[in-house]
């Protein structure tokens, strides 16, 4: 999901969105005398794999932390202490983090972007103190990894943005109908992302509720119980209805995404948001956690439309 996310937000979404308007007709042209892009594909993959490690850094020192919830939780899908010792897997966790903090200071530096090296720090800082100490509070956990998960599309667009020779983006196109496109399209793709996360985080920890309370976690379904904490699920998931609708009021006159945006991402909320207000047992949530990943999916594939209009 992380890595269809960065692929489409470079060749789907950046590129139609700056080299098929009107005002920037000549590819070539602007790549040689006007802007140039910031990372080369070459570039990109090592971005791209950069992140790629710091989140599969992410997954691991998660299991490594999780190992006595995951046994009641998940049994059959352990790893840590069966398949590989804790030891190997703390090893593996350094040798990831650290080869994409390295990459990714590199590809910061590299570019002429010192400053977003800050980024992969703070990513793989925080995704520790997740795992140790924030995952099993009171929402705080579900918060950050999901901003977390937003500002994956966010640096992806920074590192990716067109660059003016010898000026800064903002002072050349500040005021272009493009740059407020492309502005409107980020807030609006990073909302969804926070948004569809932290519902699925809260499913999550109602279907995590038995392995949490042997650990003493505070989380949501632990402290309100599992139907006030599906409640607030489903109040996220409305706010999440109420901001598509905007969304596809916005897009009236665009009938490729209006269709898509109704038949593969409303629909599905407002089936989930149904079977969320009425499930109960584990089973259930289960679905709905995957119902929500499936949501997230079409959400993200709606840049391929980018390309082809």
């Amino acid at each position: 999901m992380v890595l269809l996310t960065m692929v489409l937000t470079k060749y789907a979404l950046i590129d139609s969105i700056f080299f098929s308007d009107l005002s920037f007709k000549n590819y070539t042209l602007i790549h040689t005398t006007y802007l140039g892009i910031t990372l080369t594909h070459y570039q990109f993959i090592i971005f791209a794999f950069s992140i790629l490690c710091i989140t599969a850094g992410g997954y691991i020192i998660n299991d490594i932390f999780d190992i006595e919830t995951d046994k009641i939780n998940k049994p059959l899908k352990v790893i840590i202490e069966k398949s590989i010792s804790k030891k190997k897997a703390w090893i593996l966790y350094y040798s990831s983090s650290i080869l994409g903090l390295f990459l990714g200071i590199y590809i910061s530096f590299t570019t002429g972007n010192s400053l977003y090296s800050f980024f992969f720090i703070g990513t793989i800082l925080a995704l520790f103190l997740y795992s140790k100490y924030l995952k099993k509070t009171l929402f705080i956990g579900n918060l950050l990894v999901s901003v977390l998960l937003g500002l994956v599309l966010f640096i992806t667009i920074l590192f990716n943005e067109p660059k003016a020779h010898n000026s800064n983006l903002l002072e050349v196109i500040s005021n272009t109908a493009t740059s407020f496109r492309l502005l409107f399209i980020m807030i609006t793709y990073i909302i969804f992302s926070v948004l569809t996360n932290i519902i699925r985080e809260i499913i999550k920890d109602i279907e995590d509720i038995n392995g949490d309370l042997k650990i003493k976690a505070k989380t949501l379904p632990i402290l309100f119980g599992r139907k006030r904490a599906s409640k607030v699920a489903f109040f996220f998931s409305a706010i999440l209805l109420v901001f598509l609708l905007i969304v596809l009021q916005s897009l009236i006159n665009d009938y490729v995404l209006l269709t898509y945006g109704i038949l593969f991402i409303l629909l599905p909320l407002l089936y989930f948001m149904y079977k969320l207000w009425i499930s109960e047992s584990k089973k259930e949530f289960s679905f709905l956690s995957n119902l929500m990943k499936v949501i997230m999916l079409f959400g993200i594939l709606s840049m391929v439309l980018f390309k082809l209009k």
